[in-house]
């Protein structure tokens, strides 16, 4: 018990037991009488509520039904509770038989283009592009049994993204625990390793990548860069009602892995001002700790908006509640309630779409509606280029306080205005004349931008400022020069 081939479909209970540890609703997969068992759903209800580990000890009142489900959360409360390295001791050291000035960056991520299209892997694929344009040799290794534990059955050991080479770790047998399956990962990252030889490690949240990282550092003496995406607690809690969530197993213990593998690396890189206060708050040497924002490649300079009449207005990326689509649905049906002509386009899809879909054919705006699903990079262009407005109506939440997204930079690129809920990682995007800002959550205050925005001479104006601010400041050549200089301070030199 507890491995299972790689090559075939997994069992369904063991897919019950994996998405139940993300909070997922799958009880009903458990094969019967299982899922009806008291103590099982006491187990299950528990895991949900991030009750660790109560969760394990339900598990075990209710014998074998939960046994697969106590046997990983074990593995979870592993890796979780598992001791960090100690900060570093080794700066100013590099890997013998390595020249500093030429770098040879191993990347560690969850998941990667092209099976995964979000942020996360588009901003994987623009550093590594960018380090790549710049002369180094740039190499990307995902999680240990990616793709294939997201259904790409057939994947192969390794995928060529425009030039960037991805690398997968694709054992024979994956463990079922998350403990084992971490082990795993620091073995057959090592293989890698040696046949790499980087004379830096690159890794990307969440904590499982810094401790593969970390291991690696350990026996290698390599460098490691920790780069903090987000939060992957405060992303728990933007997902429950829980007034205690707080208080949970998994808030907690993720918590405070967190801060411990930003403190044991070589120095941190961030996405924003706000999320580097937070770290260096949480203990992190400032001195350590780098803003790396968001940018964009060459592909979304130079296009032309595509003509058509009224106003359209859009929101792209991963459709997460915390995105507050709801509030421009709202705010829409406001607008056509005062007869304004506005259409809106929804590029992306995810967890919130079906709720949305509903939201705009009870408010009669089905006509006047485009869902996309997910488009290719190019796609993405083509349907940011039907908008006069992109807007990001983020909820107050703590993780949108910290956290910026990508997709705001690429329209801006386009020279789209945007409007966006204010909040400190968004007013470093949007403010000075850029976009405008509204109140969280208020769909009267972001209808009255958008009739700010039904003046086409506003928009050009803004877009304009938005699109000249990107290209000097937000681009991946940018980023790529801003990593030379934190890997140069790795190896404890001055630049």
């Amino acid at each position: 018990m507890g491995v299972r081939t790689l090559r075939n479909a997994p069992a369904a209970a063991t897919v019950a037991a994996r998405h139940l540890l993300r909070g997922s609703d799958h009880v009903g997969r458990v094969p019967q009488p299982w899922a009806a068992a008291p103590a099982y759903r006491s187990a299950v209800a528990a895991l949900r509520a991030g009750d660790l580990t109560r969760a394990r000890d339900e598990g075990r009142r209710a014998g074998l039904p939960g046994r697969l489900l106590t046997h990983l959360v074990d593995g979870e409360l592993g890796v979780l509770g598992s001791p960090v390295g100690d900060a570093p001791s080794f700066r100013g050291t590099s890997p013998a038989g390595h020249e500093t000035d030429h770098q040879t960056v191993l990347h560690l991520v969850t998941n990667a283009l092209p099976e995964t299209v979000a942020g996360y892997t588009v901003r994987t694929q623009g550093i590594a592009e960018a380090q790549r344009a710049a002369g180094h040799d740039v190499h990307v290794a995902s999680r240990l049994g990616f793709p294939v534990v997201k259904g790409h059955l057939d994947a192969g050991p390794r995928a060529d993204v425009r030039g960037v080479p991805y690398h997968r770790l694709l054992p024979v047998r994956l463990p079922l625990r998350a403990d084992r399956a971490l082990a795993a990962d620091v073995e057959h990252s090592s293989r890698l390793v040696r046949e790499l030889r980087p004379t830096v490690l690159h890794a990307h949240s969440n904590h499982v990548n810094a401790r593969v990282g970390l291991a690696l550092r350990e026996r290698f003496g390599i460098p490691l860069v920790y780069e903090v995406r987000g939060l992957l607690e405060e992303t728990w809690l933007s997902r429950t009602s829980d007034p205690a969530a707080r208080e949970r197993d998994f808030y907690r213990l993720t918590r405070s892995a967190e801060t411990a593998v930003m403190s044991a690396a070589d120095a941190v890189v961030t996405l924003s001002g706000p999320l580097r206060d937070h770290i260096v708050a949480r203990g992190v040497p400032a001195e350590r700790v780098f803003v790396v924002p968001n940018g964009v490649d060459d592909a979304w300079f130079g296009h032309e908006p595509l003509p058509h009449t009224g106003l359209t207005v859009g929101i792209g990326g991963t459709l997460n509640d915390y995105e507050g689509v709801p509030v421009l649905v709202d705010a829409i049906a406001l607008l056509r309630s005062q007869r304004y002509d506005v259409r809106l386009v929804v590029v992306g899809d995810g967890p919130a779409r079906a709720s949305l879909e509903k939201q705009v054919a009870d408010r009669g705006l089905a006509d006047l509606a485009t869902f996309t699903g997910r488009l290719p990079r190019d796609g993405v262009i083509e349907a940011y280029r039907g908008l006069d407005v992109f807007c990001l109506p983020r909820l107050d939440l703590p993780v949108t306080r910290l956290v910026p997204p990508l997709k705001p930079i690429e329209a801006m690129a386009l020279g789209i205005p945007v409007v966006a809920s204010d909040l400190p990682p968004l007013r470093e995007v949007v403010g000075r004349g850029r976009g405008l800002l509204t109140r969280p959550g208020d769909p009267a205050d972001l209808a009255a931008a958008l009739r700010t925005l039904a003046d086409g001479d506003v928009r050009r104006e803004l877009g304009a400022a938005a699109r000249t601010w990107v290209a000097e400041t937000r681009t991946w050549a940018a980023a790529a020069a801003t990593y030379e200089h934190v890997y140069a301070t790795t190896r404890g030199e001055t630049p």
